[in-house]
């Protein structure tokens, strides 16, 4: 086990590897191998997608949607927000919007975080298909990062476009661009003119097209709309109560150009649109030479931080210090002002054709140079890549409290990037995707390293700005590939130990929490207990699984109310229509997967199956769709609850996770152990496992879970290793298996691995049979509340009822306890059946019909094998009825073996008043006349 290392240490040892020369990597090389190096602390070891081949059945036909989706995406969409703030070209791209764009919720505050789920998703479709258009677009993307970082690293440049006149400079929208001016441009000109050409793109109220100024009390700005939508002027020494302005008539139109112009002389203003004179002000007593020389003289850019930069085109900014005539302002529109009678401006004249760098020259004379600038500067470390600027990073620093529509997590965001890159280099060896996931994590130890303590715990624990998902994991992962110091140093200073310590202590704090900023937390800790061999870690990671599983779960496998946390054991107070957020769902078993190379308890792979099985299959529509990948957000347990698969337009953090589950449905099939002793069969799915090292090869044959069992066969050389078969913990009885025909001696145990170990040869065939059976689970804090399993399957009512559907099962139970029995087979529809009226189906199936996830038990009379006692069913002051009692002893070898235990309940509840003798007598009988189901 590796030493403990404290954070001194690391440190330090970052510090000395940042002195080194960086590591560079040739464009199509590669600095490591494909794979990751498996920590020594793992007693198993997963395969690669690539490895494990997914055949016919629901997981393929699922993939298959997100595949098609995958494929034909255009990703130029998502790299526009990244394109956009770079000052690049986004070539007439659309953002996706939603969560994914300047328009979104928060002002699009969260926008890159989708294209790192998208390259990931990429990822792991190529690897596991190894299809060349995944790789393709993977490379295409990767190649504009490359170019956005690069872009990011230097001064901004002009983007050159179809002006006016010829050339043109367009702010593309989302860069954060603007012209600065030297203070000398208005000259203290008592009189003046500005005439510009524009080229508006987007429709946001009070965009400037300039603001000279100091601040918000003493400027004169030109906006090209107003709080009603059209151009207004205004100037003020006394900010906006002070204004004097012009106002036009009219919005300007969007992607045409536009001729502006305005005019001071003496008491008279006027503003001209297109050479008309729109507004006329003969009461101003403000002219620029009132202004005094002015400090903050913009294109582009507001004296109030809280106005959008203006987004679109410039050609042609002259100033005059003369107020122009009405015919000198229409000789304009006709030609450019150095060829018409007017001239060029005497003050300032500026043709953005004139250069492809980031200043342009001054063709009045004056030499008043102007330069393109960022608002937010530029990035504090070359390694920095984003879609938005550095600000959100530097404002969380100085955050008491969480406020997304100023900070919407961006390590959350940096990490879906960081992860996405890693995955790109994994998956297509492209040296350049791990290069910027490299200098990623340089540019973040730079900014976090510099914090004392207090400031990272105080910004780890805001919600929901100091989210940071996954990253502690990437950076792990990054480490053992680079093995820079920095970077496990890194993944210390996302410590939040106010959880890891509560959870060390096992300690349940978890009340009140937002469920998704928490869950990957754990994962990364592990691997950071991977990384340093710190134990408490580990423990903190494994106490928090079983404050969550079961205990805040609901049957599905998913968790969380309106994304947050209840008391531990509320499941049926806390039924919504927001439960189970699906991000939680791909977390907890990314968690439960990482606990189990570590520590081979069943309860994980238990806990795989039921979310895989149920949420994550049943989070994705069944229907393709080009633009959206139609995933659910929350899936609501209320009765009656539809399934809503495009949430906030389609790009939140749940449509993410769920491109990547869809696309990785096989990880978890099989493990090894790193000894390559065993192998380890956790999920029956149609699969074909290649075991290079072995030589061989393994084939599950299976319709599960419409199959109750699964054949495994066996290719290739000869190998002697254990096959260890998951009996699950409801295969309670029959679990069986065969090895070419003949049965395996042992005895089955439910929720443990059952052990064939021998010398496997080509040709060898294994059958596992698991029968299922009918069962319920019952709400933790409401055991009326139940909802039905059938084998793996959670099995759910169809009813537009918003109401809790009440459900008997007792009546024509089987000696084995099934519950089916008391149900009828929907005829060729597997897994579907009807109750009272109701049709009930696999959660898994992906429809927009109302479900109810969870119904009310209601068994008020005494009835064995449909035959109806007569007697009404007592219940105990906990809700357990007599029937409960009765057929919590099945499975029953007999019917006599029911009836004795019919027997022994009734003595019981009759000798503690709860029955009749003459009732007890009824059910007696009833149970020894009844015929029941096998």
């Amino acid at each position: 086990m590796a030493r403990a290392l404290s954070r001194r240490t690391l440190l330090q040892a970052a510090l000395l590897a940042t002195a080194a020369p960086a590591i560079t990597y040739a464009a199509g090389g590669r600095a490591a191998a494909a794979t990751l190096p498996v920590p020594a602390a793992w007693a198993l070891r997963p395969f690669e997608l690539k490895d494990v081949g997914l055949g016919q059945g629901v997981f393929a036909t699922k993939r298959q949607l997100m595949l098609d989706h995958g494929r034909g995406y255009d990703v130029n969409r998502l790299l526009q927000v990244f394109r956009a703030n770079a000052g690049l070209s986004t070539g007439g791209a659309v953002a996706p919007g939603g969560w994914e764009g300047l328009d979104g919720e928060a002002n699009g505050n969260l926008r890159g975080h989708y294209t790192g789920h998208f390259l990931t998703m990429l990822s792991q479709a190529y690897a596991s298909t190894g299809d060349q258009a995944y790789a393709d677009k993977i490379r295409t993307m990767v190649g504009a990062l490359t170019e956005v970082r690069a872009a990011l690293r230097t001064d901004p440049r002009m983007l050159a476009v179809t002006g006016k006149w010829g050339g043109a400079h367009e702010n593309v929208r989302g860069s954060y661009q603007y012209i600065d001016l030297p203070a000398a441009v208005l000259g203290g000109a008592p009189a003046i003119t500005l005439s510009v050409w524009v080229k508006p793109t987007h429709n946001a109220n009070w965009q400037r097209i300039f603001d000279f100024g100091n601040n918000t009390s003493r400027y004169m700005y030109l906006a090209s709309r107003n709080g009603s939508g059209i151009p207004r002027f205004a100037i003020t020494t006394g900010g906006p109560g002070g204004e004097q302005a012009l106002n036009g008539t009219t919005a300007l139109p969007l992607n045409q150009w536009s001729h502006l112009a305005v005019t001071i002389s003496g008491t008279t203003g006027t503003l001209y649109v297109n050479g008309t004179a729109v507004a006329r002000n003969t009461s101003m007593t403000l002219n620029p030479a009132a202004l005094g020389t002015l400090t903050n003289n913009w294109l582009g850019r507001s004296n109030f931080s809280d106005d959008p930069v203006f987004a679109g085109a410039f050609d042609e900014f002259n100033v005059w210090s003369r107020a122009l005539t009405a015919a000198e302002i229409t000789s304009l529109q006709t030609s450019e002002a150095k060829t018409s009678s007017v001239g060029l401006g005497n003050l300032a004249s500026y043709y953005f054709s004139t250069t492809t760098g980031g200043t342009w020259g001054d063709a009045s004379g004056r030499g008043l140079t102007a330069t393109l600038r960022r608002t937010w500067g530029g990035p504090s470390h070359p390694g920095f890549l984003a879609a938005y600027p550095e600000t959100q990073f530097i404002q969380l620093e100085s955050m008491t409290s969480g406020d997304y529509t100023k900070v919407w997590a961006p390590y959350y965001t940096a990490h879906k990037i960081l992860k996405g890159l890693l995955d790109a280099y994994l998956a297509t060896d492209d040296a350049r995707a791990l290069d910027l996931a490299s200098g990623m994590c340089d540019w973040m130890y730079s900014r976090l390293s510099r914090l004392p303590d207090s400031t990272l715990q105080r910004m780890w624990g805001i919600f929901s700005s100091g989210e940071f998902g996954g990253i502690v994991e990437t950076i792990i992962d990054l480490y053992s590939i680079t093995n820079k110091a920095g970077h496990l140093a890194l993944a210390k200073l996302f410590d939040l130990n106010k959880l890891i310590d509560a959870c060390a202590a096992n300690t349940d704090t978890l009340d009140g929490l937002h469920a998704n900023q928490h869950i990957p937390i754990m994962t990364g800790y592990v691997r950071l207990y991977d990384a340093t061999g710190e134990t408490r870690y580990l423990t903190a990671a494994k106490n928090f699984w079983n404050m969550v599983v079961p205990n805040r779960m609901y049957g599905i496998g998913g968790t969380s109310t309106g994304e947050f946390w209840r008391a531990r054991g509320a499941i049926a107070g806390t039924i919504s229509d927001t439960n189970a957020e699906t991000c939680c769902a791909y977390n907890l078993l990314k968690l439960g997967r990482t606990l189990f190379l570590h520590d081979q308890d069943p309860k994980y792979m238990e806990y795989y199956e039921r979310a895989l099985y149920n949420q994550i299959l049943g989070s994705k529509q069944d229907k393709a769709d080009a633009e959206k990948p139609l995933v659910t957000y929350f899936i609501g347990l209320k009765p009656g609850h539809v399934r809503d698969y495009t949430p906030k337009q389609g790009t939140t953090c749940c449509e993410g996770t769920g491109m990547e589950s869809a696309t990785k449905y096989q990880d978890s099939v099989y493990f090894k152990k790193t000894d390559g002793s065993a192998l380890y069969v956790n999920l029956y799915s149609p699969t074909t496992l290649t075991w290079a090292e072995k030589g061989v090869t393994v084939t599950q044959t299976t319709n599960y879970p419409r199959e109750q069992g699964s054949t495994l066969t066996f290719s290739g050389s000869s190998a002697a290793f254990e096959l260890k078969l998951r009996v699950p913990s409801w295969a309670t009885s029959g679990f069986q298996v065969t090895v070419n025909g003949s049965a395996v001696s042992g005895t089955p145990t439910a929720g443990s691995y059952f052990t064939v170990s021998r010398t496997w040869r080509g040709g060898d065939t294994v059958r596992v049979t698991i029968p299922f059976r009918l069962r319920v689970e019952k709400a933790l804090d409401d055991p009326s509340l139940q909802t039905l399993f059938y084998g793996p399957v959670n099995l759910v009512g169809r009813n537009t009822s918003t109401s809790y559907l009440q459900v008997g099962l007792y009546a024509n139970a089987a000696l084995t306890g099934d519950l089916l029995p008391s149900l009828t087979p929907v005829t060729g529809k597997p897994l579907h059946y009807t109750l009272n009226g109701t049709e009930f189906a696999p959660f898994y199936e992906g429809t927009e019909d109302p479900t109810h996830a969870y119904v009310r038990r209601s068994e008020p009379r005494v009835v064995f094998g449909k035959t109806d006692s007569g007697v009404a069913n007592p219940a105990k002051s906990d809700g357990t009825t007599l029937l409960d009692e009765i057929w919590a002893g099945a499975p029953f070898s007999s019917k006599s073996a029911l009836v004795t235990r019919v027997q022994s309940t009734v003595n019981s509840w009759v000798s503690g008043g709860r029955l009749t003798q003459a009732d007890g007598q009824k059910v007696l009988t009833t149970a020894q006349n009844a015929t029941y189901a096998t």
